[in-house]
C-alpha cells in the first residue's frame, strides 16, 4: 500500500485507538489555524427513489461571509446567502430553486446565529432544503423545529446521509475539528498537530489524535510527506491518508490535504484524487482538511 505514495511512505498500520495512552495533545499555549471555509456534500433520496446531491458551502474572509448551496454539481450555485453584506443581507427568509426536474425551496434563519473564529455558525439557526415537498435536508440547532413545522404543512421526510466534508484552514500548524463518522455515531474530535516554527527545520513531525489519543505519529516529515494508516473507530475502519508534500516543495502556494475516510470492508481503499468515487459508492464518509501554513 506504502507504494502508492512513493518510496519515502509510511506504510500502513492497523491499529486500535484504544491501544494509545492518553496523550495531551497540544500545549494551551497553541492557537488552532482559522477555519476559512467548510463545505459538506450531502446524499437526499426521496420517497420515489428519486436521488439528489446538495452542496452546502460556508465561507468567510475579510470582506464578506456567507452560505452557498448547489445541487447536483451545477457549475454555480442555486442558492448564495451573503450574511455581511448591507445590501443583500437577508437572514431570514425562503426562496424556490429550480433544479433539472426537481423543485427545491430553501427556508433559511441566520438572525439569531453566533460564531466564533471559523467560516461555520455554532448554533442559532437553521437551513432547511425542501425538494418535491419532502424535506431533504435540516441544518443548524433550531432546524428540528422548523421541519416539524413544515410536516404539519403535510411535508414528508426525505433520507439524507452527510457524505463529505471538506474544510479549509490557514494559520499555523495546528488543526482542530469534530466529525461524526456514521449516522447514528458519536461526534468525536479531531486534532491534527505539525512541528512548531523551532522543530520545523530540524525535526518535522506529524501527530494526529482523536478524542485525545494519539493514533499518528510520524518524524521525519520532510521525508514521509505522504503516508496513511488505519484505525478502527465504533466498529468501523477508517483510513487516515496525508500529503504535505507541499509545505516542503510549493511552500509558497501549496497546502497540505489530510483525509479521513471510512470504508466498508479491508479490500477496497480509495486515494486523496478519487473523492468522486467515494459520493458515487454510498455508505461511506469522507473528511478532507485543506491546511495552508503561513510561513
Amino acid at each position: 500500500m506504502a507504494s502508492c505514495f512513493g518510496e519515502y511512505a509510511v506504510s500502513v498500520v492497523d491499529t486500535s485507538c484504544a491501544s494509545y495512552a492518553n496523550n495531551g495533545c497540544v500545549s494551551p499555549n497553541m492557537t488552532p489555524s482559522v477555519q476559512n471555509a467548510v463545505t459538506s456534500v450531502y446524499r437526499i433520496t426521496l420517497s420515489t427513489a428519486k436521488e439528489l446531491r446538495a452542496e452546502v458551502s460556508w465561507n468567510k474572509c475579510q470582506m464578506n461571509q456567507g452560505l452557498s448551496i448547489t445541487f447536483n454539481d451545477a457549475a454555480a450555485p442555486s442558492f448564495k446567502l451573503n450574511t455581511n453584506s448591507r445590501l443583500f443581507r437577508k437572514l431570514k427568509g425562503s426562496r424556490l430553486v429550480e433544479s433539472n426536474s426537481f423543485k427545491i425551496e430553501v427556508f433559511w434563519d441566520l438572525s439569531l446565529s453566533r460564531y466564533q473564529s471559523g467560516a461555520e455558525p455554532l448554533d442559532g439557526y437553521y437551513v432547511l432544503v425542501v425538494v418535491d415537498s419532502e424535506v431533504g435536508l435540516v441544518l443548524g440547532d433550531l432546524g428540528a423545529e422548523a421541519a416539524e413545522r413544515k410536516l404539519k404543512e403535510g411535508k414528508k421526510i426525505a433520507k439524507s446521509s452527510l457524505a463529505v466534508r471538506r474544510e479549509y484552514c490557514s494559520g499555523n500548524t495546528l488543526y482542530s475539528t469534530k466529525a461524526r463518522f456514521c449516522d447514528d455515531g458519536s461526534e468525536h474530535e479531531i486534532t491534527i498537530r505539525c512541528s512548531g516554527e523551532e522543530e520545523w527545520v530540524k525535526h518535522p513531525f506529524l501527530s494526529i489524535y482523536i478524542d485525545k489519543k494519539m493514533v499518528i505519529r510520524v518524524k521525519r516529515l520532510n521525508w514521509n510527506f505522504r503516508g496513511n494508516q488505519t484505525v478502527f473507530l465504533e466498529g468501523l475502519v477508517v483510513d487516515l491518508l496525508w500529503d504535505v508534500h507541499d509545505w516542503f516543495f510549493n511552500p509558497f502556494s501549496g497546502s497540505a490535504v489530510f483525509m479521513f475516510r471510512t470504508r466498508s470492508g479491508m479490500g477496497s481503499r480509495l486515494w486523496l484524487e478519487e473523492e468522486e468515487a467515494v459520493l458515487q459508492q454510498g455508505g461511506d464518509f469522507s473528511l478532507l482538511v485543506y491546511a495552508c501554513r503561513s510561513l
